[in-house]
């Protein structure tokens, strides 16, 4: 699709401002060492494409003409840090304290048929920019003395970056990896980009393909989707084009959903989880659809979970919503449900007063507990049992409901209904 070209342009000036001190000094020793074993060694990928651009990016992916296993050995007594090889791979990586490195040999791929894990040759540095998705992932920096700096650009990755388009490099990209159509929009999406005018035909047409691909392998893509600073606009763009139905028929990345996942963002002090995105993104279906969305994406046991308690809950609601409820009736009502669902319902719902409930609990009501516990019961007579338990959900409510506030409060009662009943069972 691309004609080839070398650009001649020097990214050194961009890789010095952009990557940290120790970065380039690791860069420049990597190159070194490459050379002196008459090696080419390059700065590929993603970390390209954002130094080109301006992004942060500390996860560096180094290819080298070579032995990758070999220039490890000799960076890692340079810069010391987490070294991890992987012979049977021929690659490794270095990790450091906020960046990592990984060093793999350069290699192509070929696919025995659509949708089928490449069988991977060592090769050139051509073929290895050849087998990546997209022109603005398939540049390279050279390292070695003498060329660090200097872009190699063989697939006009640099022209669509200027022109803001991610651009697949074959009319067969699709049909090899359609896992590819996932990461097209995550770029479109995330660079603020637009999908070139034959790429887009291209997805459209061969958007089937997403059928031959194993679930886990599209929950893997699903999952870095969802880890985007704006998830909904990926989950917007794959409604529009069909991709995510291929998940489930019932799936909308609607403004209903927009507004669901920002809203997760507002109420949360931290990144919301991808379990929770994804919560939000079944919550509309039913409970048969979402065990076929489980079943389909194979998911992890506890996100599973999760998925099914918040449906659970979604369906009770309307037992939040009667009026003047004591706070240990709604405690009772929801201490069996995992914080995710409970949290996904909260932002979720459509009643305002059970949202008030919901967020109630998740606040305050969870962490209340009994000042006593079954060693100050058994001091005062009780023994461990069912009528020890029913003793302590009888405080738990007390507390819950204001009725005693210490803990010689909770002993008082607790006698008076000793007194009164001999012990609860």
């Amino acid at each position: 699709m691309c004609g080839q070209k070398v650009s001649q342009n020097s990214l050194t000036e961009k890789v010095i401002k952009e990557l940290p001190v120790e970065l380039v000094n690791l860069t420049r020793a990597a190159g070194g060492i490459a050379q002196r074993q008459s090696q080419n060694l390059y700065l590929v990928g993603g970390v390209v494409r954002d130094l080109m651009l301006g992004r942060p990016n500390l996860d560096l992916d180094l290819v080298i003409e070579g032995d990758a296993l070999s220039l490890a050995k000799e960076l890692a007594v340079v810069f010391p840090g987490k070294m991890a090889t992987h012979p049977r791979f021929g690659t490794a990586k270095l990790q450091g304290d906020k960046w990592s490195v990984d060093m793999v040999t350069a290699r192509s791929e070929t696919y025995a048929r659509p949708g089928a894990l490449p069988t991977v040759a060592p090769g050139t540095i051509k073929d290895d920019l050849f087998r990546r998705d997209f022109t603005i992932n398939a540049m390279a920096i050279e390292l070695n003395p003498g060329r660090y700096g200097q872009l190699l650009d063989l697939y006009g990755g640099k022209d669509d970056i200027e022109h803001k388009l991610v651009r697949i490099l074959h009319e067969k990209s699709f049909i090899d990896d359609a896992t590819r159509i996932w990461r097209a929009l995550r770029y479109e999406q995330r660079l603020d980009f637009q999908l070139e005018l034959l790429t887009l035909k291209l997805l459209k047409r061969h958007v089937n393909y997403l059928d031959i691909i194993s679930g886990d392998r599209i929950r893997h893509e699903l999952e870095l989707a969802l880890k985007e600073e704006r998830p909904e606009k990926v989950l917007k763009r794959a409604d529009e084009l069909g991709v995510l139905a291929k998940l489930h028929p019932a799936l909308r990345g609607d403004d209903w959903l927009a507004e669901k996942l920002a809203q997760a963002r507002r109420v949360s002090t931290e990144v919301p989880s991808v379990g929770l995105y994804l919560t939000l993104l079944a919550y509309p279906l039913t409970a048969e659809e979402v065990e076929q969305l489980i079943s389909y994406l194979k998911l992890p046991r506890t996100t599973a979970q999760d998925m099914r308690e918040t449906i659970n809950l979604r369906d009770k609601l309307g037992s939040l919503e009667k009026p003047a409820m004591a706070r240990s009736k709604i405690y009772f009502r929801l201490n069996d449900y995992s914080p995710l669902a409970i949290t996904a319902n909260a932002i979720a719902a459509d009643s305002p007063i059970v949202r008030e409930r919901l967020n109630l609990f998740l606040a305050k009501l969870r962490y209340v507990r009994p000042a006593l516990t079954g060693a100050d019961l058994t001091v005062m007579g009780v023994m461990p049992g069912p009528r020890m338990k029913g003793l302590l959900n009888r405080l738990l409510e007390a507390r819950l409901d204001g009725r005693v506030t210490s803990k010689r409060g909770e002993a008082e009662l607790v006698k008076t209904w000793l007194n009164k009943w001999g012990g609860v069972g």
